[in-house]
C-alpha cells in the first residue's frame, strides 16, 4: 500500500513539474494621437539590443505601412531614460516618432515584460500627444496548461478510485 501511495505522490508532483508557468505573452501596442501605428510583439523574443538600466531594440518590427519596407525598429526607454518609445524607419534613417512617458516595461532589458493598459506619451521636444495602448493577446491560457490540468485531474481521478478500492 505505502507503494502505491508513493508512487501517486511521485506522479503527481512531475505533473505540476511539468506545468511551469508560460512566459510567452503575445502583445498588441497601439498608437493613437498625432501619429497612428499597431504592431505585436512576442515577449518570448529577447529584444535585439538591450542596455542594463537604459532600454532596449527590437529591429524590423512588422506593421509600419509608413516606413519603406512596411518594418521599423522600436526602442523602449528605461524611467531613467524619460520612458516612451522611438519608432525609426532603418532603412530610410528617419524617426516615425519619437516620445517621452512613463516606462512602458518591468524586469531586465535583456527580458522584459510589458506593462498593459493606456500609456499617455508625448512627443520628444515637441507638442505632439500620443495614446499607446498595451493589450495582452495571450490572455487564454496555453494549449500546455489544458493538458497538464487534464493529466493532474486524471491523476487525482486514479488516486480516489484506489483510495475507494482500499
Amino acid at each position: 500500500m505505502n507503494v502505491k501511495r508513493i508512487l501517486s505522490q511521485v506522479a503527481m508532483s512531475a505533473a505540476l513539474l511539468w506545468t511551469g508557468a508560460a512566459n510567452a505573452a503575445l502583445y498588441q501596442f497601439t498608437v493613437t494621437g498625432d501619429y497612428a501605428a499597431k504592431w505585436t510583439l512576442d515577449s518570448s523574443v529577447a529584444p535585439d539590443l538591450s542596455e542594463d538600466g537604459g532600454g532596449f531594440v527590437y529591429y524590423d518590427v512588422e506593421g509600419f505601412p509608413d516606413a519603406l519596407l512596411s518594418v521599423a525598429d522600436i526602442t523602449f526607454f528605461s524611467a531613467a531614460n524619460g520612458g516612451g518609445l522611438v519608432i525609426e524607419d532603418f532603412y530610410l534613417g528617419y524617426q516615425l516618432l519619437a516620445t517621452d512617458g512613463p516606462q512602458l516595461y518591468t524586469g531586465a532589458e535583456d527580458s522584459p515584460v510589458f506593462k498593459v493598459g493606456n500609456f499617455a506619451l508625448t512627443q520628444f521636444g515637441g507638442a505632439g500627444r500620443y495614446t499607446l495602448n498595451v493589450t495582452n493577446l495571450s490572455a487564454v491560457p496555453e494549449p500546455e496548461t489544458y493538458a497538464a490540468m487534464l493529466a493532474g485531474l486524471g491523476l487525482m481521478g486514479v488516486v480516489l478510485r484506489r483510495r475507494r478500492r482500499s
